[in-house]
């Protein structure tokens, strides 16, 4: 069975950065599509970022698009999300999600199969 587990969290002041780490353990015959999310208390799970299976591909919500980079290492199912220029409304707990089949809209929490337990992000402003 293939776990994702996420680190990284903490707490940061407006404008600095964080960076989160994402890796499945156990076995993975494949490597995923991968994705990072994030719940703030009250709001609904939001799409982040995400990263196919090979790597080439990024794509990442307006409102963290220019401060925020998805990376893996390739041929891994692994997912890195350097966070920058942080701001107080980023704050929220942030999931790492996989999706081993390769299809579905990026954007959507419904096409990932797997979830790790979260990381909680915290900024002071």
């Amino acid at each position: 069975q293939v776990q994702l587990i996420e680190s990284g969290g903490g707490l940061v002041q407006a404008g600095g950065s964080l960076r989160l780490s994402c890796a499945a353990s156990g076995r993975s015959s494949s490597v995923y599509d991968m994705a990072w999310f994030r719940q703030a208390p009250g709001n609904e799970r939001e799409f982040v970022a995400a990263i196919n299976w090979s790597g080439r591909n990024s794509y990442y919500s307006d409102s963290v698009k220019g401060r925020f980079i998805i990376s893996r290492d390739k041929g891994k199912n692994t997912a890195t999300l350097q966070m920058n220029s942080l701001r107080f409304g980023d704050t929220a707990v942030y999931y790492c999600a996989a999706d081993p089949v390769g299809s579905g809209w990026y954007e959507r929490a419904d096409k990932y199969e797997l979830w790790g337990q979260g990381t909680q992000v915290t900024v002071s402003s």
